[in-house]
């Protein structure tokens, strides 16, 4: 579970990052990073559709700067993965909301602007 966030930290599972995470159910990715800073892209995403989550939730930063591509977007419904874009804040929330439902979700957050 995500525990906190805040502008460019955030702690999960009582553990402290500083840099962009992906997020799965039973492990963190503190060395995601995306091929364009603001982008998220298909590339950006090969976890992800190898997981296969249910759902993922993207954190598109405190003022919501980082956009999906719509081939990201494309990518992700050609798998049946529920796209859910928020700023950061929200999508910390919204993944907790979804793991405590028992949902298999994944989250891509990117922690500054």
């Amino acid at each position: 579970m995500i525990d906190s966030y805040k502008m460019g930290k955030i702690v999960i599972d009582g553990r402290t990052y500083r840099s962009d995470v992906l997020v799965f159910p039973d492990r963190v990715d503190a060395s995601w990073w995306r091929l364009k800073s603001h982008e998220l892209a298909v590339a950006d995403l090969a976890d992800v559709l190898a997981e296969s989550p249910e759902v993922l939730v993207v954190g598109s930063g405190r003022y919501g700067r980082l956009i999906v591509l719509p081939e990201a977007e494309q990518a992700l419904a050609s798998q049946g993965i529920r796209l859910v874009v928020a700023k950061t804040g929200a999508a910390c929330d919204m993944f907790n909301e979804l793991a405590s439902a028992g949902k298999h979700v994944a989250a891509a957050l990117h922690l500054t602007c």
